[in-house]
């Protein structure tokens, strides 16, 4: 039998992980085949699907709890229209989730959760930027991008972009995202991850952030990396 190498090894302990925690998002919270209550429900089983090495790795602020090689790379554009890529953020770290506003699963988890471990770090988190990047394109244009994102914080960069330059940007941070169903309402439900990426300022991912974790303990966290 051949023996995986280092990067492949990892690569497959990434995939499984991201397989495990990826989430749809609907009123009732869907992921996995699975539909919840409510985004606290949803949230819990994620919390059990990660493993527990995963879970309790990230007690060293200053130790990836995951063993990843992703480095950033997107061309899109924001919520007032204009062109971001990765190096508009050199030197500068990130938090980075990819989601959407209509999504009423993990992301309403995973974004306030950056947005509180921001306000936690206080004058710390000056340099540092939260990011979203859509994977709904369609609904999520920059107008509408304008209204939800100072919604979850004031310094949020949303980014959005034609479904090639999205894909591009999925590929580079390893995230997969497609509908799974409709709603009642006839809108799209996106199963996507549900990592939130702490980005450092050359680019290179420096952990990845269940969104289980308190703000609290995500602050400390990210405090021990910048």
């Amino acid at each position: 039998m051949r023996r995986r190498g280092p990067a492949r090894r990892a690569a497959a302990l990434l995939l499984a992980l991201a397989s495990l925690a990826a989430l749809a998002a609907t009123r009732a919270g869907a992921h996995d085949g699975v539909v919840h209550a409510d985004p606290n429900e949803a949230a819990a089983h994620v919390a059990a699907a990660v493993p527990p090495a995963a879970r309790s790795a990230g007690r060293s602020p200053a130790r990836t709890p995951f063993p990843v090689t992703i480095s950033a790379r997107f061309d899109l554009i924001d919520q007032t229209g204009a062109r971001r890529t990765e190096a508009d953020f050199a030197g500068r770290p990130m938090l980075l989730f990819f989601g959407y506003a209509q999504c009423e699963a993990i992301c309403s988890v995973a974004l306030p959760r950056m947005a509180e471990t921001l306000d936690l770090l206080g004058d710390r988190a000056a340099a540092l930027s939260p990011v979203l990047i859509t994977v709904d394109p369609a609904r999520d244009t920059p107008e509408a991008l304008s209204v939800a994102a100072p919604r979850i914080h004031p310094r949020l960069v949303a980014l959005t972009g034609d479904e090639a330059a999205l894909a591009a940007a999925r590929g580079a941070f390893q995230v997969s995202a497609e509908v799974v169903f409709e709603d009642p309402a006839g809108q799209p439900v996106y199963s996507h991850g549900s990592f939130i990426y702490l980005v450092g300022g050359d680019g290179k991912v420096l952990t990845l952030l269940p969104p289980v974790l308190g703000p609290e303990r995500m602050a400390e966290i990210v405090a021990g990396y910048l």
